[in-house]
């Protein structure tokens, strides 16, 4: 016969029992907290990644911060440089060209990668941008291969289709921009003084860069910088481009059809299509080479960006897991950012899908993202190290002048010397 004292003794060990499941699913329970840039693009991307995790997943969830990328940038240094992990996100999103210099200077501070991501099946020189001594440490995101983007009803105005727009030179560029202009009033593309990217575009199709591999300057009596140098001092001479200030200014003036283009990365692809009204009124054609320079192509990259767990996350093996698991084998997902936010990732795997082949109207038809997964595999690798930044500094510096047609060996000189200064 059960007693009153026993059936109090039960009722509470099945009340201790139900807080303790209760406190095991708590403690199961995790929020991986993400920080990036560019609600439309890093942002959407990530949402739709996350979605799928926790589907599998229902005791992970994910808070995803936006940042503006300057902000983040600073905020993340600060915080590291603090010595201070409180605060701190478990994955970052972090350009290519900031790679080295974050994982040089503060060791330590980013989750090894290694073993837990299967690198053969990405682009080797997305792997590459993230090895330091022998452990790479991000997931590899989006390629920023490079294109011309351009108004194809602007450019058959003016008498070039397409054909007219393969194997061309950096002189044949301005040569097409001077005469699109003559005939449809539109200046070629928007250029924004400040920025020192279509030189780096320039450089990188050479696989040429401001840096040797070993960290030591690259541009005195370097052939390619003086090349790459020479082609961007012409653009800026050549007057076929709206100068503007500022990103909003800069894609505002071929967004409103103001400018026939712009040469940049393929994901401005979603900024493009934005405007539903211009769809069959883009194409999209390989960059300019370099003419008469050994190696140069009409492949490069601008920008680019991969995710990093930081090694202090309390939630570092959820988000290792989650990366690894989404970012790193899902190739439905890719398929689905490349359609929705022309998001082109650097799994080679996901290359072969439909998507990657299919014809896209907003583009007359072209097979777009099948040309750039051609370009992308015949991007020159070249090793950013630590001081892009300070190298862009320099050449900004030197814009006034060589707009006004100063001495490139002068320049050079320049450039040079301040890199050197601020990079002992």
């Amino acid at each position: 016969m059960t007693t009153t004292a026993s059936r109090w003794r039960r009722s509470l060990g099945l009340a201790i029992a139900g807080v303790s499941m209760l406190a095991v699913s708590a403690a199961a329970a995790a929020e991986v907290t993400v920080w990036c840039w560019d609600p439309n693009f890093n942002g959407a991307t990530m949402k739709e990644a996350a979605a799928r995790y926790t589907a599998a997943h229902p005791d992970v969830t994910f808070n995803i911060v936006d940042f503006a990328k300057a902000d983040l940038e600073q905020k993340l240094q600060a915080q590291l440089a603090s010595g201070t992990t409180e605060g701190l996100p478990d994955i970052v999103l972090i350009e290519d060209y900031g790679a080295q210099k974050y994982l040089q200077s503060f060791p330590g501070a980013f989750e090894p990668l290694t073993g837990k991501v299967d690198y053969a099946g990405f682009a080797p020189y997305k792997v590459e941008l993230a090895t330091l001594n022998g452990q790479t440490y991000s997931l590899p995101f989006d390629s920023g291969v490079t294109g011309f983007f351009y108004r194809s009803d602007y450019l058959k105005d003016a008498g070039y289709d397409d054909a007219a727009l393969q194997d061309t030179t950096w002189d044949k560029f301005i040569e097409i921009g001077k005469d699109v202009e003559a005939k449809t009033g539109h200046k070629l593309i928007s250029l924004d003084l400040n920025d020192a990217g279509l030189l780096r575009i320039m450089l990188q199709s050479a696989g040429a860069w401001y840096f040797t591999p070993d960290g030591q300057s690259a541009i005195a009596g370097n052939a390619k910088f003086k090349a790459a140098l020479t082609n961007f001092a012409h653009v800026l001479q050549s007057g076929v481009y709206k100068q503007v200030a500022g990103w909003n200014d800069y894609t505002g003036a071929f967004t409103s059809g103001e400018v026939s283009g712009t040469v940049t990365g393929v994901w401005m692809t979603g900024t493009i299509k934005a405007q539903p009204d211009q769809s069959g009124k883009w194409g999209v054609a390989p960059i300019p080479k370099l003419d008469g320079v050994e190696g140069a192509t009409h492949a490069s990259n601008l920008g680019g960006s991969s995710w990093y767990v930081i090694a202090s996350s309390a939630e570092k093996a959820e988000a290792t897991d989650f990366l690894a698991t989404v970012w790193g084998k899902d190739v439905d997902f890719y398929q689905k950012i490349l359609i929705n936010q022309g998001a082109l990732g650097s799994l080679l795997a996901a290359r072969e899908g439909e998507a990657f082949k299919a014809s896209d109207a907003f583009f007359g038809g072209q097979a777009v993202w099948q040309n750039f997964s051609d370009w992308l595999a015949a991007i020159p690798g070249v090793n950013y190290g630590i001081f892009t930044n300070e190298a862009d500094a320099a050449v900004i510096a030197q814009i006034p002048a060589l707009k006004d047609g100063g001495d490139i060996d002068a320049a050079i000189a320049a450039i040079d010397a301040q890199v050197k200064q601020q990079t002992q």
